[in-house]
């Protein structure tokens, strides 16, 4: 289930209702989809998008996305340490960033333009969007394991758009762990304006 930490506050929210409200105003949403039973650990990735055909229609239809598709990294992943590199640098996108975590875990920072950096930590059964123009990034967690449906408006898929002197670096890349707080003092927990 996720989470939600609020590292400057030194908060962590668990509960459903709770991570819900907190990310309206943001822009997120968060849903919680069923995986007890759904796909079995070994399917395949046609398996696992027929799995939640109904759940990405409902998504298209209300999100004007054009198409679906998975992602599946391991740490036996070719080229691992370059599409890490893609994710892990403050960016943001031209259109929002949809995905649920079918398997694994992962962790979403969110720099927001009023209000200081906070995570999402994803696992498996987790939706959630990071709007576009939001600026955030991605870690992947100490496995370094994740499977996700992502959901594009734009077949070609996303282009990230980096963002200068990005705070990413501040930051821990480890899930909720104990050194997920801020890597450096610089850190400004000042509402931006």
């Amino acid at each position: 289930m996720a989470s939600v930490r609020l590292p400057v506050e030194g908060q962590t929210i668990t509960d459903v209702d709770e991570i819900r409200t907190f990310l309206e105003p943001h822009g997120i949403w968060y849903e919680k989809w069923d995986v007890e039973g759904r796909v079995g650990e070994n399917a395949t990735d046609a398996e696992i998008l027929a799995a939640y055909e109904p759940e990405i229609d409902r998504l298209k239809q209300e999100g004007g996305f054009e198409t679906a598709d998975l992602i599946n990294v391991t740490p036996d992943t070719p080229n691992l340490e370059m599409l890490i590199e893609k994710f892990n640098k403050e960016h943001t996108h031209s259109e929002d960033e949809v995905r649920f975590v079918v398997r694994g875990r992962g962790l979403f920072h969110i720099n927001p333009a009023e209000g200081p950096v906070f995570a999402i930590e994803v696992t498996s059964g987790d939706l959630i969007n990071v709007p576009r123009g939001t600026q955030h990034w991605f870690d992947f967690c100490e496995d370094r394991a994740i499977r996700c449906i992502r959901l594009f408006e734009d077949k070609s898929g996303w282009t990230p758009h980096y963002i200068e002197d990005g705070v990413h670096e501040n930051y821990a890349p480890l899930c909720m762990g104990p050194d997920y707080f801020p890597a450096k003092s610089s850190v400004d927990p000042v509402v931006k304006l």
